[in-house]
């Protein structure tokens, strides 16, 4: 159990960390390094966690939880990322990612 536990981590900040890394490598080729950048900064979406008691429940999802989490948002991001462009896509590119990311961290993890 408790390696499942470290092993969620270590993919959940990979995911955060190093994947937008390979997105901004590959879609973002001519300006990789602001893309990467950009993607990094929108983890500033977490913010919304400080209004939730407790700020972090490894039981609660926090995609459909959270203000900037919520679905009507996670929509508005894909948008984004068909809609807008340049580095207004960049950043929608990166908040999607995330909550895949956060997504995944609740829901995947539930079997192992």
């Amino acid at each position: 159990m408790e390696s499942t536990f470290y092993l969620r981590e270590i993919f959940h900040y990979f995911l955060h960390f190093v994947f937008p890394l390979l997105i901004a490598k590959v879609f973002f080729k001519e300006n990789w390094q602001k893309a990467y950048l950009l993607m990094l900064a929108t983890m500033i979406v977490d913010v919304d966690h400080i209004l939730a008691n407790p700020v972090f429940d490894p039981n609660r999802s926090s995609v459909g939880f959270h203000i900037l989490h919520r679905y009507p948002m996670v929509l508005l991001y894909f948008l984004g990322t068909v809609f807008l462009k340049g580095n207004y896509r960049i950043i929608a590119v990166g908040l999607l990612f995330h909550m895949i990311t956060d997504f995944q961290d609740y829901y995947l993890w539930k079997f192992f």
